[in-house]
C-alpha cells in the first residue's frame, strides 16, 4: 500500500465519527419519514449509517482481500427496521451518506471520490437484493399460509387461529364469501386470476391441489369517489364466470354464499359435491350453482344437499299452507299441466297458477320451468321421506 492511500486510511479513520454525527444531522433535516420514527428505531437507522461509513473504510482499505456482502452493512440492524422502512427510503438514506461523505472527502482525492461512489452503488444494489429476498421468503410464507387457510376451509377443520391467518395475508373481503371448485392444470396463473378478481370487486384465496383448482372469494369494498354513488357489487355467480378462463376444461361450480369467510367450510362442501356430479346434468352451466345441482348431489347420497332441498324448499311450504303443497305435487304429477292439475283439485286453471306463483314468491324456484320442478320433485320427495315416509304430506293436512 502506497503511502498516500495509508494517510487517507489513516484521515478517513479520525473522521468517521464526525461523518456518522454529520448523517444524523443531515436525516433529520432532510428524511420527514426519519424524525416521525420512534427513537429506536432513529437509533438503528444511525447504526446503519455508521456500519456503512466504517465498512467502507475497511473496503477501501483492501476491496480484494474480504469481499464485502449486504451484511456488513444491514448486520447491525434488527429485523424490525427492514419491515419498518421501505426499498425506496433505504435509497434515500444511502444517498444521505454517500452526499455527506462525498462533500466531506470530495477536495481529499479525486481516487478517493470515486471509490466512495462505486462503493455506494454497490451498497445500493445490496439493499435492493436484501429487499428482494426479504420479498421472495415473505412471499413464499404467504402461499404456504394461504395454501393452508383454503385446506382448512374445505376440511372443515378450522380452528381458533383461523381468523388471525386470515387477516395475516390481508385478504380485503366484506361480508359474504362463496367457494369456487374445478380443475386446472398444474400450472395456473395466479397473478391473472387475482387481477381479474380485483376487477370484478372481490378478494380471493387460492388453492392448488393436484389437478383441483378452488378459489375462495369475496367481494371488497368498492372506493366511491365524492358524488359519486356505490356501484352495486355483482353477483357471486357473474364473478365465478370472469375467472372461469383460469380453470381448464371440466364442470366448474360455485358453492352457495355463506356469511363470512371462516363459515366458507359449507360453501366448500357444497362445491366439491357438484362438481363430483356436475356432468350427470346435460345442460349445466360452466359455472354452475352448487344448488342448481341439489338433485344430483341429493341421489349422490349428499347429505348437505338433502338438508337444503328440505329446508329451503320442502319445509317452508309445509308451514306456510297445504294447499300450496298439494297443488305443487299434483302439478308436478300431472306433468305440469294446468287443466290435469286443476281438475285433480277441482279449481279453475287460473287458482292453480295462483298457487303456483305463490310457491315461487315463498321458495324462489319456479315449478313452470323443466329443470326447477325436477328440483321442487326431489324436494318433495326426500322432505317426505324425512318427516313420515309418507308421498303426500298435504293432502292428510286437509
Amino acid at each position: 500500500m502506497d503511502r498516500s492511500k495509508e494517510q487517507e486510511l489513516a484521515w478517513l479513520r479520525t473522521i468517521a465519527g464526525e461523518l456518522a454525527t454529520q448523517t444524523i444531522t443531515r436525516l433529520e433535516e432532510t428524511l420527514p419519514w426519519y424524525g416521525d420514527m420512534p427513537p429506536s428505531r432513529r437509533s438503528a437507522v444511525g447504526l446503519v449509517a455508521q456500519t456503512g461509513i466504517s465498512s467502507f473504510i475497511q473496503w477501501y482499505e483492501d476491496p480484494s482481500s474480504t469481499p464485502w456482502i449486504a451484511s456488513d452493512v444491514f448486520g447491525s440492524a434488527p429485523r424490525e427496521l427492514l419491515r419498518s422502512i421501505s426499498l425506496q427510503e433505504t435509497l434515500q438514506l444511502i444517498r444521505v451518506v454517500v452526499s455527506v461523505v462525498e462533500e466531506r472527502v470530495a477536495s481529499r482525492s479525486e481516487a478517493l471520490r470515486e471509490s466512495i461512489l462505486h462503493y455506494s452503488r454497490d451498497v445500493a444494489f445490496a439493499a435492493a437484493d436484501v429487499y428482494a429476498r426479504a420479498a421472495e421468503a415473505r412471499g413464499l410464507w404467504d402461499a404456504r399460509l394461504e395454501a393452508l387457510v383454503v385446506d382448512s376451509i374445505l376440511t372443515g377443520e378450522s380452528d381458533d387461529e383461523l381468523p388471525s391467518r386470515i387477516a395475516a395475508l390481508g385478504w380485503h373481503g366484506d361480508g359474504e364469501a362463496a367457494v369456487l371448485v374445478g380443475t386446472s392444470d398444474r400450472v395456473v396463473d395466479v397473478d391473472q386470476i387475482r387481477r381479474t378478481a380485483r376487477h370484478a370487486g372481490a378478494d380471493v384465496l387460492i388453492g392448488l391441489q393436484g389437478t383441483r383448482l378452488v378459489l375462495v372469494l369475496g367481494r371488497m369494498n368498492p372506493e366511491v369517489k365524492e358524488g359519486r354513488t356505490s356501484p352495486a357489487p355483482l353477483p357471486f355467480i357473474d364473478i365465478a364466470a370472469r375467472l372461469a378462463d383460469g380453470f381448464s376444461d371440466g364442470p366448474i361450480v360455485l358453492g352457495p354464499p355463506v356469511e363470512n369467510l371462516v363459515e366458507a367450510s359449507r360453501s366448500a362442501r357444497a362445491a366439491l359435491a357438484g362438481v363430483a356430479v356436475a356432468r350427470s346434468w346435460r345442460g349445466a352451466s360452466r359455472p354452475v350453482s352448487a344448488d342448481d345441482l341439489l338433485p344430483e348431489r341429493a341421489l349422490a347420497g349428499d347429505g348437505l344437499a338433502r338438508r337444503t332441498l328440505i329446508e329451503q324448499i320442502y319445509e317452508p311450504l309445509v308451514a306456510q299452507s297445504g294447499e300450496l303443497l298439494e297443488t305443487l305435487w299434483c302439478y308436478l304429477d300431472n306433468g305440469r299441466s294446468l287443466e290435469a292439475t286443476a281438475r285433480e283439485l277441482f279449481v279453475h286453471p287460473n287458482t292453480v297458477r295462483y298457487r303456483l306463483k305463490k310457491v315461487t314468491e315463498l321458495i324462489g324456484w319456479n315449478a313452470t320451468g323443466a329443470r326447477e320442478a325436477l328440483i321442487l320433485q326431489s324436494a318433495l320427495i326426500v322432505g317426505s321421506i324425512a318427516q313420515h315416509g309418507g308421498r303426500r304430506a298435504g293432502r292428510s293436512k286437509k
